[in-house]
């Protein structure tokens, strides 16, 4: 079931990729972008999370980014790894959080990709050099992003319509904006 924006997030405790504790429901003076992605070595997510790399610097003063990926953490390593990740990623093989977050599959969410993010798809492959490779869990897995308020509510729940549909990055910088001003 979708989650809404400004009901209670789910509060969860989870290791991360480094064997860190991460705790939701720990106090927090940031908000959280938590990002639920397909599979390690899937292009258009590898793609994304580049693009939350170079933008980290920005938004680490008001945000704190969690990635979650139904891949273990071995091929999280394998291929997400390739790049410097300076925010927490979370391996969720069992797709615990996803169920919790009511993150979906769609079959015609992963066709739809391929006639609209084309372009994103070769770019992932053929200039980021994101190959793919094997998969876990659902190939057909949509991403969802959430950004999480410091008293734990949802300020955006963001379900995409396809394989590479995340909230948008000014959507993002607006909805910190809104935060900052007490909007």
């Amino acid at each position: 079931m979708r989650l809404n924006n400004t009901t209670n997030a789910p509060t969860f405790k989870k290791q991360d990729l480094n064997g860190t504790d991460f705790d939701l429901s720990s106090p927090r003076n940031k908000l959280i972008l938590l990002a639920f992605f397909r599979y390690a070595s899937c292009p258009l997510c590898n793609l994304r999370v580049h693009e939350l790399i170079q933008h980290h610097n920005t938004l680490k003063k008001d945000l704190e980014i969690i990635a979650v990926f139904q891949s273990p953490p071995d091929k999280i390593r394998q291929y997400v790894g390739k790049q410097k990740i300076p925010f927490k990623v979370l391996p969720d093989p069992e797709r615990i959080l996803y169920h919790l977050y009511g993150v979906e599959s769609s079959w015609l969410g992963f066709a739809k990709a391929w006639t609209v993010k084309i372009m994103q798809v070769f770019s992932a492959v053929l200039k980021h050099q994101f190959l793919p490779g094997s998969f876990e869990g659902e190939i057909h897995r949509i991403p969802a992003d959430f950004i999480i308020g410091t008293d734990n509510r949802i300020i955006e729940a963001y379900y995409g319509s396809h394989i590479g549909d995340h909230l948008p990055l000014t959507d993002i910088y607006q909805l910190i904006g809104k935060h900052e001003t007490g909007q």
